[in-house]
């Protein structure tokens, strides 16, 4: 059994573990609370611009932007993986990084060749270990997406599909569904599917009809180079909402953990205290009575 100085340097260890992990849990929460407000916030935008460009869509069949149409022939895609800076979340980046894996395995198993795009350090050493095809990445999001930096890594994946150089492009991520419930999930990006083009039933009236200044294609272009943005936005916005939550979750539990851990050294230390006392004793009697 280790001595009760051994005993009460455990405690002392354990002490300052659960004041770190205090402070974090309180620092994640205060984050989680702004990052969930700066989320809910892009939604309305979101819905608006998901709206309009539904309603140009069903307006003018006669141009069909390359956004919208679905590349035949053409193999190779794109995979954008959206992870955190740090670590300390929990399963969140796991959970994560193994549906991207599962995704990009697939691909590959079809003959596909994936150029990846990582967005947070973890995703970009994870996919540097997998020996992925990085074409660009983004370290050092922070706790706030700004979309000027977005843009570099993630035009190098449009411009491949508007080239013609790929297909598809796929975007991987943390949705936040509450603040206990975290859920990855895989979306295609490009060509933008159907069914995030579903505006109220107006949408699909026969009778609209629009006068496009200074003509369509130059509308539709800006319109959904605009809505692919807040796509990403989104993406990204959700995941630092669920970096957050499941920090604050981890070090909560990380905490509570250390308080189990101090409550059970400091009855071993009681039990080992007491054992001394009565060895003590034992010995000063037996002396007294020899003598």
């Amino acid at each position: 059994m280790a001595g009760s100085k051994e005993i009460r340097t455990k405690i002392k260890s354990v002490q300052n573990t659960r004041k770190i992990t205090k402070a974090m849990e309180m620092v994640s929460a205060s984050k989680m609370r702004k990052a969930q407000e700066r989320m809910r916030h892009a939604r309305p935008y979101g819905d608006k611009v998901r709206n309009i460009a539904a309603h140009l869509a069903h307006a003018n069949p006669e141009y069909r932007h390359p956004f919208l149409v679905r590349r035949e022939g053409v193999k190779d895609v794109g995979l954008i993986v959206v992870t955190t800076d740090k670590g300390l979340c929990g399963g969140l980046n796991t959970n994560a990084l193994r549906l991207a894996l599962v995704k990009l395995k697939e691909l590959q198993g079809e003959g596909r060749e994936v150029l990846v795009t990582p967005l947070g350090n973890k995703g970009f050493s994870f996919m540097q270990r997998f020996n992925a095809n990085i074409v660009s990445h983004l370290v050092g999001v922070g706790d706030v997406p700004h979309m000027d930096r977005l843009v570099g890594p993630l035009k190098v994946q449009i411009d491949a599909y508007s080239e013609g150089r790929i297909g598809a492009v796929y975007i991987v991520y943390t949705r936040f569904v509450n603040t206990m419930k975290q859920e990855p999930v895989v979306e295609q990006l490009l060509p933008l599917p159907a069914d995030r083009l579903q505006a109220d039933a107006r949408a699909t009236r026969a009778n609209w009809d629009y006068i496009y200044e200074p003509d369509a294609r130059s509308v539709l272009e800006q319109l959904l180079m605009r809505y692919l943005e807040q796509i990403i936005y989104q993406s990204v916005a959700e995941n630092i909402a669920s970096e957050q939550s499941a920090r604050m979750v981890a070090m909560k539990a990380a905490s509570d953990n250390a308080t189990s851990v101090i409550d059970d050294l400091t009855l071993v230390y009681n039990k080992t205290r007491q054992a001394a006392i009565t060895k003590e004793l034992s010995e000063i009697v037996g002396g007294a009575a020899a003598v």
